[in-house]
């Protein structure tokens, strides 16, 4: 009896020694990746509206991508592998560079300056990561706690620059390995999501939000026709995941040399910029260099499938094609926000065109496509409440449930594992294509 006490109180002093343990170093991360995050946060509305300000800008994009290959060139960061090493270094011990940070900072502002189209939360992911390994170094942590600090870090910067720390806390720990949790993340990651998010809202930080208005009853019928946009946005994930593959495989083939494939990609998206420019609903043109639809991270885009019901019939497919232009060059910033932009552009059509409320369409199309190219269901469905709150429940779950499904093994990051399968209770540990 007196043993089995014991070795209560000695397990239970363990468990208290590591929590405290990491919710101090969660706090910590929180508060310095917080305040990293806000300056992000504020760097991108002011090269957005500078962008927006002076669309001629577009024009200065090629030297832009020789600016960034130049910086990286400079701090010996030639082949940065970007988020693929950040989920690397969780499962196979990749180092990831404290340069990573600052590089990844202005190269993404760089790019959203000139009118490159990418997102900001793969950058945050890239800032947070290698932040959170330099912290997890700085205080000797071993390998595996390091590898919590790195999720710790991803957590913190997304919630701090989306504003949804439940999907912050949850992503960092379900994108790396498909199919388990790493659940001994689980307090850090909430803790500095939490408290990430708490400092970017006293810092004047407006987290994304949505009204879908009215909701229609969950019937059979609208069961059904949420069913049929969930498979629809999976092949969309698909080819989202296939276009931005092909278009990098395509650069570097054609342009070997890192300043000319930039280059080269700055030019193309000029020229895409001045073929489609902005259009109104019936596609007619309203202006040559102004696209602020597929340029930047498409926000514009998505706001507009909620407040006015209508899209572009081919918006979400020129926004993959931008996104692809862009990244695959060697341009810098994240493919999530241009994911949320292709499904709510493309579930906004769905609506429009079967009638079925195309703001709800949209919101579900941007969970279904989300979970589609990161394989990561739960974060999918805490975005959407979120971004759309929970009346919409049945909507999300059911079209995120078939999205994951029908998706199959493709993905945005080749360094993602999916260690079991999406079909059988069987262990694959396989890497998505």
């Amino acid at each position: 009896m007196i043993e089995s006490v014991k070795g209560f109180i000695q397990n239970y002093s363990y468990q208290l020694k590591t929590s405290l343990k990491w919710i101090l170093f969660a706090v910590l991360s929180g508060i310095l990746i917080g305040f990293v995050g806000i300056a992000f946060y504020y760097g991108m509305d002011f090269v957005t509206d500078w962008r927006a300000q002076y669309p001629w800008l577009i024009f200065f994009l090629p030297g832009g991508g020789l600016a960034i290959v130049g910086l990286y060139h400079l701090l010996h960061n030639e082949k940065d592998a970007g988020t693929n090493l950040v989920l690397s270094a969780i499962h196979s011990n990749e180092n990831i560079p404290l340069r990573m940070a600052p590089l990844i900072f202005i190269s993404t502002l760089i790019t959203h300056l000139f009118g490159g189209s990418a997102g900001r939360e793969g950058a945050a992911l890239q800032l947070g990561g290698s932040i959170g390994n330099a912290l997890g170094k700085l205080f000797r942590f071993d390998e595996k706690d390091q590898h919590i600090m790195i999720m710790c870090g991803m957590s913190a910067a997304f919630s701090a620059l989306f504003g949804t720390p439940l999907a912050a806390a949850v992503f960092s720990m379900e994108v790396v390995s498909v199919g388990i949790m790493h659940y001994s993340a689980l307090v850090p990651c909430v803790i500095a999501a939490l408290v990430a998010h708490g400092i970017a809202v006293s810092c004047g930080a407006i987290p994304e939000s949505f009204d879908l208005g009215t909701l229609l009853a969950f019937t059979p019928k609208t069961a059904v026709l949420i069913g049929i946009l969930a498979v629809l946005c999976a092949l969309v994930s698909i080819l989202f995941c296939v276009i931005l593959h092909t278009a990098e495989r395509f650069y570097k083939s054609f342009f070997k040399n890192a300043y000319l494939r930039a280059a080269a990609g700055g030019c193309i998206v000029i020229a895409l910029t001045m073929l489609v420019g902005s259009r109104d609903f019936d596609g007619s043109m309203l202006s040559l260099i102004s696209s602020q639809d597929y340029n930047g991270t498409g926000m514009g885009l998505i706001a507009q499938c909620f407040t006015a019901g209508e899209v572009f019939p081919i918006a979400f497919l020129l926004k993959m094609i931008f996104t692809a232009a862009t990244l695959a060059a060697g341009f810098k910033g994240g493919e999530i926000v241009p994911t949320f932009c292709v499904g709510a552009a493309f579930g906004c059509l769905f609506g429009s065109l079967v009638g079925f409320s195309p703001s709800l369409c949209a919101a579900v199309g941007m969970g279904a496509v989300f979970c589609g190219v990161t394989n990561s269901p739960i974060t999918a469905l805490l975005i959407c409440f979120e971004l759309f709150g929970f009346e919409g429940m049945p909507y999300y779950l059911i079209a995120i449930a078939l999205s994951y499904m029908m998706s199959g093994y493709y993905g945005l990051y080749s360094s993602q594992k999916i260690v079991y399968s999406k079909y059988k209770t069987e262990y694959i540990n396989r890497k998505t294509n």
